[in-house]
Parts: structure tokens; C-alpha cells; sequence
């Protein structure tokens, strides 16, 4: 009996799971994770993390034994007012299952692979109760992530969208207190900040895009809705002028998230987090959901072939922008993490072109081998704490030894052991091949793959753009997306050769120790997945073309062999190229970049990131802050506080207070009442007092007297 017999109705009554999971995960740890161990914390948090990867497998199964029709899974009710009725549904559809699947699949392996990072991060800065919290806010960030792209509606979408930027405020920042070093320092807070408040400028265009989308689409966020207003829409000019506008601040949200010109500049900033918090936002989680949006949104730029062209512009100027910076880098991470911003531009021109397969495809082989990546360099910066550990330890066991020896040589073991050591600069590296063997093997093949080498998985999904973007006259798109092809195997080889080739050019380098299985295992899973991902589209084949083609119309792409040779021919190129710079004489210990002589500004530029930081600073962030201390302190302080509050409402009030009330109302007014009765009472009291004089005839006549008026008085009336 076949499973799709067992459950005709599919697994989609799981769907809530997908976000319930991970959300119960969390939970545990938050409530018992001070009793746990860290091996239970986070075997908890990976079983969390896995069990929505079941469901996925589940749902996609699911999908699949329906023909690929797309299931709407309600499950609570959320908005209703007026025309807006909203309701929390989740769509499984073959788009919704691709997204799910890369998530929680590479999302469990990163869950596993910070069980032996994490032991010894905070191990390093000192604080090992905050193991749990790391765990809790990577389940946080999973659940976010599914409730993105599990959602029915722009707004459910939106609501992850926003989750997903909390979680990486908590992650980048995880360590707020202090550097990437681990001295006292808000460099790492800083860097959280960043990201989120560059977050959310994109976020404000997404937002335009969600006010303009209800009220010309159809007062409705729901994705069928809106898409067949659209269609009726686009039939008029006006119409079109409408979709553009959506499409386009659309797109500044997509620039935000997923990093492209002008707001990438937080993805780099963002490497501040903890190593598996790179690879979690870099490869599989956060910085795909741009991509995501506007393959979802497919049947909005399709209509609007303008607003395509700026997509895939700026995503080919992106991709080769930050593919020139990644050459210039020291930090083995800042290397990756530029590759990661041209990597999405990759993917960014590849669905502003309309060729959302192969957009989806190279997502899926990018968080494939970027995760490799990310781990890896992780992987390698352990070892070198490592390999720092113990060579001060030998350094503080020869002092012992030697200690009556010499005085001076004993100062100078004492500085060194004392040094900023920093062990994510590759010049401090070379060759950790010898001390790191199963990490420089997975290392290469991530570096493979990324560079588009035949037969390794990026190699079939970055030539599917090329060829799309060849074949349907996206000329300056291909010309540009070929040129970072060139330099992304350029630095990629630069990288190799100074990490892992020549010799040690720091004493910890050569001490470096290789990590551990729970580390090593989740990157050999994801190197095997590198090797064979591409096999996920062959041409030919189309397997992923055919299974998304349920969910959005899309024209298969073909491989095109001129394109697949000249690209390869330039990656090999490059990597030669590298060789002959990087490897065939390898860096010494002090010398500075062999670029940096010949290249002369351009290298310092590529330094210095082109100064994009700066102008920043120079263009927003300065004007912007001595903006708002003009207004903090003179609109504010000195204007409102000072004089309108302080001179104008207080002095009045305290004029009025003084002369008026309490001059003439309280004290002339009031008081003179009361003092005035007062008076006469005591007036009348002297006069009254002297009728009581104590005297008997004086009393007699009184009696007399009322006697005479009281008979006067009958007899008048």
C-alpha cells in the first residue's frame, strides 16, 4: 500500500506544526533550560528544528500526490474589519514546500552543528548561561522564517517578515556587550542596530507596497486575490502605473532584507553574531525571503516588464559591486559574507528577469554550500582559538621553566600572551591543510561550488542565470553577472591559498586543532549536498522547473554551452590567476596583500569597502544626527522646554497665579470677605457686649422697653 492510498487527503492537516514545533522547542528551554545540560538544550532545540523538517517532507509529499495543486489550511481567525476578512491560513503549495524544506533542512543541520560551536563560544567569552538563550532564539528564528513562507496573504507574510528582523537583532547581537574578541566594546550592539533600523527603512517600502496593494487590489492581501485583481488592473494604463509603483517599493523591501543597493550594508556588519548565526541568516533563512517575495509575487512583475528590468539591474550591480569588496578582505567571514551579498544579486537579477527557476534553483544550492561556508570558517576560527589557547599555555609553561633565567624574555612571553589576537584574519592564517584536514576538504568543496566548477551543484545553478540572462537579452545583466562570476572565483581562491596553503604565519595556526564530529558531520551532510545539489535541475531534466510550475508559470530554461564554457573558462581562469598571486608564493608573516602594490587605489578602495560606510556617514548618518540634536536641543530642549513650557505656559500661569489670583481673587477677593466678616462680627460682638453690663435696672428697663414695643406693636396692628 502506498502512503498517498494510507492518507488520501495528503499531511496537510500538519501544516500549523511546521511553526508549532520550533515554537515548543524554545519553550522547553526557556522553562527548563537551567536544569538541562547543554547537550540536552540543544538536542532539544534540533529535534524542535528537524520535526518541522519532517512536516515539510510531509507537506511537499503532500503536494506532490495532489498533482501540485497549492491547499489553503485554515487556522484561526485573525482581522475582520470592514471589507478586509482575514483569516491565519497557511498555503502549502509546490513554492511555499521548496522554502519550507530549505529552512528546516539546513536550519536542523546548523541547530546541530552550534551544539559543539556554542560549547566552546561561551566557553571563550566567559559566560556559558547564555548557551541557552542562543538555543532559544534559533528556534525563535525558525518559527519566524516558516510563518514567512508557510503564509496565504501578504500580511501573514509580512508578519514573519518582521519576525525573522527581531530574531537577527537578538542573534547579531547576541554577544552585545563586547567585541567579536571579546573585549568590552558596543561594537557588536551596534551592529544589531544597524541591521535592524537598515531593515527597516525596507520595510517601509514593503509597507507602501501593502497600503497601495489593498487599496487598488481588491481591499484584499490574500495572494489569489490580489493577483486576479491585478490582472484586471494591468488592463488600463493608469493600472499599470499602479502595479509598477507596488512592484518597485516592493522592491526597496526586497533591498533591505536581502541586501542589495543601496541597504546591503548590514549583512557585513551583521557577521558580529555567533558563526552558525551567519550561516543561518546568510544561507537559508532571512536573506532568501526577498528572493521569495518576488518569485511569490511573480504574477504582479510579469505584468510590469519594466519594473523586471529594475529588479534585474539592481540585482546584477549589486552581485558585482560586492564581488569587487570581497577581494579586498581580511576577515574570513567579510570574505563571505560580501560573496553572500553577490550571491543574492545573483538571485535577485535572476527572478527580476522572469527566470524564477533558476533564481529558486541557485537559492537552494547557495544555502547549500554557503552554510558549508559559513560552518567551515567557523570551523576554522575555533581552530585557531584553539591553537591560541595552546600556545600560550606552552608560552606560560616555559615561563615556569624559565622564569630565573631571564627577566626581560619573561616580559616579552608576557606580551605576547597578552596580544589582540584576532582569529578570523586570514593573515594571521596559512597553512591549516596540515592542522585542519576534514575542514580544509570541506572548505574546498563549498569554495567549488561557489565558484560554478563543473560538476559541483553551484556550477548548474548559476549558469541556468547566465544562460537565461544570455538567451533572453538581459545583455548588460549577463555581461555584469559574468564579471562577478569572475571575481567570486577569484576571491574564493585568494581565500583558499592564504587559509589553508604556505605556512604558518601565526603560532596559532600552526597549533590549530580540528573540530569536533558535532561540528564536522552537519558540513560533510551539507558538502554531499553541494556535490549533488545541482542535480535538483539538470537540463534536460528540469526537475525543480517542473515541480514549482504548479505554483507559478514559468518557462523552462536551456543550457546554453557557449555560456557554461566561457564561465568556466573564467572561474578557472580566476583561480589560476589567484594561484599565481596568493599560492605560488604564498604570504609571508607582516607582508601586506600583493594586490595592494600594483592595484594601488583600486585595492585600497576594495579595502575600504569603496568608502560606502563613509558617504553614508557623511550624506545621512552626520547631517541626520546633528539634525536631531538641533532639534533635541534647540526645537526641543530650548524652544518647547525652555521657552514655551518654561516662559510662555509656566511664566503665564505663574503671573496669573501670583497677580491675578492670588493678589486680587484670593486675597483682596476672599480674603476681604472673610476678613470683613470677621470684622463686623467683631463689631457687633463690642457693641452686643456692652448691653451685657452686669447691672439689674439695666436689664429691668430692656424689659421695659421690649414690654412697650411689644404692646405699641398689638396695638398699631
Amino acid at each position: 500500500m502506498f502512503l498517498s492510498e494510507a492518507t488520501p487527503s495528503g499531511f496537510f492537516f500538519l501544516a500549523p506544526w511546521l511553526v508549532f514545533f520550533p515554537v515548543i522547542g524554545l519553550l522547553i528551554n526557556i522553562i527548563f533550560g537551567r536544569r538541562f545540560s547543554e547537550t540536552i538544550i540543544g538536542t532539544v532545540a534540533s529535534v524542535a528544528s528537524g520535526a518541522a523538517f519532517v512536516v515539510s517532507v510531509l507537506l511537499a509529499y503532500s503536494v506532490a500526490a495532489g498533482g501540485g495543486h497549492a491547499v489553503s489550511v485554515p487556522f484561526a481567525e485573525w482581522i475582520h474589519i470592514g471589507d478586509l476578512a482575514l483569516d491565519w491560513t497557511f498555503r502549502v503549495d509546490s513554492l511555499s514546500t521548496t522554502m519550507m524544506l530549505v529552512v528546516s533542512g539546513v536550519g536542523t543541520l546548523i541547530h546541530i552543528y552550534a551544539i559543539g560551536y556554542m560549547h566552546e563560544d561561551v566557553r571563550f567569552k566567559h559566560d556559558e548561561g547564555r548557551f541557552g538563550r542562543f538555543f532559544v532564539f534559533l528556534n525563535l528564528f525558525i518559527a519566524a522564517m516558516m510563518v514567512l513562507v508557510s503564509g496565504d496573504s501578504y500580511l501573514m507574510l509580512f508578519v514573519g517578515w518582521e519576525g525573522v528582523g527581531l530574531c537577527s537583532f537578538l542573534l547579531i547581537g547576541f554577544w552585545y556587550e563586547m567585541d567579536t574578541l571579546a573585549r568590552p566594546s558596543w561594537a557588536n550592539s551596534n551592529a544589531a542596530k544597524k541591521a535592524f533600523i537598515t531593515n527597516r527603512v525596507g520595510d517601509f517600502g514593503f509597507l507602501i507596497a501593502g497600503f497601495l496593494m489593498y487599496w487598488f487590489l481588491g481591499h484584499s492581501f490574500q495572494f489569489d486575490h490580489v493577483f486576479e485583481a491585478a490582472k484586471e488592473l494591468a488592463a488600463t494604463q493608469q493600472g499599470q502605473n499602479v502595479i509598477v509603483a507596488i512592484t518597485l517599493c516592493m522592491l526597496v523591501g526586497v533591498a533591505g532584507k536581502s541586501a542589495q543597493i543601496p541597504l546591503y550594508i548590514w549583512l557585513p556588519d551583521a557577521m558580529a553574531g555567533p558563526t552558525p548565526v551567519s550561516a543561518l541568516i546568510h544561507a537559508a533563512t532571512m536573506v532568501t525571503a526577498g528572493v521569495y517575495l518576488v518569485t511569490r509575487s511573480a504574477e504582479l512583475y510579469t505584468l510590469v516588464p519594466q519594473a523586471q528590468n529594475i529588479v534585474a539591474l539592481v540585482g546584477a550591480a549589486t552581485a558585482l559591486f560586492a564581488a569587487t569588496i570581497a577581494v579586498g578582505q581580511y576577515d574570513i567571514k567579510k570574505v563571505l559574507a560580501y560573496s553572500t551579498i553577490s550571491q543574492l544579486g545573483f538571485m535577485v537579477a535572476a527572478v527580476g528577469m522572469g527566470a524564477f527557476a533558476a533564481g529558486m534553483f541557485h537559492l537552494i544550492t547557495h544555502a547549500f554550500f554557503k552554510a558549508l561556508l559559513f560552518l567551515s570558517a567557523g570551523s576554522v576560527i575555533l581552530g585557531m582559538e584553539r591553537g591560541h589557547h595552546h600556545a600560550a599555555h606552552a608560552h606560560h609553561d616555559d615561563h615556569g621553566k624559565g622564569k630565573k633565567k631571564n627577566n626581560k624574555k619573561e616580559e616579552h612571553h608576557e606580551e605576547e600572551h597578552h596580544e589582540v589576537f584576532d582569529p578570523g584574519d586570514m593573515r594571521n592564517m596559512g597553512g591549516l591543510r596540515k592542522t585542519m584536514p576534514v575542514t580544509f576538504w570541506l572548505y574546498m568543496i563549498g569554495t567549488l561550488a561557489l565558484a560554478g566548477i563543473f560538476p559541483f551543484a553551484g556550477f548548474w545553478s548559476k549558469d541556468e542565470i547566465l544562460a537565461d540572462a544570455f538567451k533572453e537579452g538581459f545583455t548588460s545583466v549577463y555581461v555584469l553577472l559574468t564579471i562577478a562570476a569572475f571575481f567570486t572565483a577569484f576571491y574564493m581562491g585568494r581565500q583558499i591559498w592564504m587559509v589553508f596553503f604556505g605556512e604558518a604565519r601565526h603560532e596559532a595556526a600552526s597549533h590549530a586543532e580540528e573540530s569536533p564530529k558535532v561540528m564536522t558531520v552537519p558540513l560533510m551532510v551539507l558538502a554531499f549536498l553541494s556535490v549533488v545539489g545541482g542535480a535538483l535541475n539538470l537540463p534536460g531534466l528540469h526537475t525543480l522547473t517542473a515541480w514549482l510550475e504548479h505554483t507559478i508559470e514559468i518557462h523552462p530554461g536551456e543550457f546554453v554551452m557557449s555560456v557554461a564554457v566561457i564561465s568556466t573558462l573564467l572561474a578557472l581562469a580566476a583561480i589560476f590567476i589567484s594561484w599565481l598571486i596568493y599560492g605560488r608564493n604564498p604570504l609571508k608573516v607582516g607582508q601586506i596583500d600583493p594586490l595592494k602594490k600594483p592595484l594601488g587605489a583600486l585595492f585600497t578602495g576594495m579595502e575600504n569597502k569603496w568608502y560606502v560606510d563613509e558617504i553614508y556617514q557623511a550624506i545621512i548618518i552626520t547631517p541626520f544626527a546633528k539634525l536631531s540634536e538641533f532639534l533635541a536641543d534647540v526645537i526641543d530642549w530650548k524652544f518647547w522646554h525652555d521657552f514655551v513650557h518654561e516662559t510662555v505656559i509656566a511664566g503665564t500661569y505663574s503671573w496669573v497665579s501670583s497677580i491675578a489670583l492670588n493678589e486680587y481673587a484670593d486675597q483682596k477677593g476672599i480674603d476681604g470677605i472673610a476678613n470683613w466678616l470677621g470684622t463686623a462680627t467683631q463689631s457687633l460682638s463690642a457693641t452686643m457686649r456692652k448691653v451685657q453690663n452686669g447691672f439689674v435696672r439695666s436689664y429691668a428697663l430692656s424689659v421695659l422697653l421690649g414690654v412697650v414695643l411689644i404692646v405699641g406693636y398689638i396695638i398699631l396692628k
